[in-house]
């Protein structure tokens, strides 16, 4: 089944054109990934997928659905979320605290619950904690629960980013270079999740400039030059590909 399918898209930016008729479909259950050079369009065009920047032209289908003009928080709450190559986490809060945060059904969304404290909201409160709680042992951030996030290191943030997204239960996580900046050892335990993750069945579509520690974990990459897509395949096939090796300077991937 098709989760994600965008057809057409086109960005630009004080006339310079980021995004030139991209087209990117990503079946359920598939581990994708999303590569090229330098200026390509690649994190344009995760924002105009998960709606953070309107397209000029195009669309954007999540799961049977048309979400082209759905705002962000919508097409998360339906199941597609994205995380961010600078990480935003909340720096004042607690490392639990920032994985709760996205959960939905708060108790205080309710002035009842908030102010008289039901038991749908203690229920809530119990499953929200719980599952946090799962998430930051699964990072193996458990040591750091009660840290402030402002005091992370940065490998430690992408993993805090990563439990935050998959508090919201998503159907399609779409990772902007997750592991850009991690040591090697961080880079593994990072590329570890995703395979565990889409093994359970979530479908990922990953930007990285790590290029072979991502053919090495994605079922499929698509290139993307220019504002439009080069070729798209098997990875070996495609890092081979003639066309690929010269949008990366007429270098070799190797």
């Amino acid at each position: 089944m098709t989760l994600l399918e965008a057809e057409n898209v086109h960005k630009s930016f004080d006339g310079v054109q980021a995004l030139d008729g991209a087209e990117i479909t990503v079946e359920a259950g598939e581990l994708v990934g999303l590569i090229g050079p330098n200026g390509a369009g690649k994190t344009t065009l995760f924002d105009c997928l998960s709606g953070v920047t309107d397209l000029d032209a195009g669309t954007v289908h999540f799961d049977g659905e048309d979400v082209t003009d759905l705002p962000t928080y919508r097409r998360a709450r339906r199941g597609m979320v994205r995380t961010f190559q600078h990480t935003r986490e909340l720096e004042t809060l607690t490392v639990t605290e920032n994985v709760r945060l996205p959960a939905g059904d708060h108790p205080g969304e309710s002035a009842l619950d908030a102010l008289v404290r039901t038991d749908r909201a203690h229920e809530r409160e119990t499953e929200v904690a719980a599952r946090a709680t799962e998430l930051v042992d699964f990072f193996d951030l458990g040591e750091l629960a009660d840290e402030y996030a402002g005091h992370l290191s940065g490998g430690q943030r992408k993993l805090l980013e990563f439990a935050r997204a998959l508090m919201l239960d998503p159907d399609l996580l779409l990772l902007d270079e997750p592991l850009a900046g991690v040591n090697p050892t961080l880079a593994r335990k990072i590329s570890g999740h995703v395979e565990r993750l889409n093994d359970e069945g979530t479908t990922f579509l990953i930007v990285e400039h790590e290029i072979e520690s991502l053919a090495a974990l994605v079922d499929r990459l698509v290139v993307l030059n220019e504002g439009r897509v080069l070729a798209e395949g098997e990875p070996r096939a495609v890092l081979d590909d003639e066309r690929v090796i010269e949008a990366y300077l007429g270098e070799p991937i190797r």
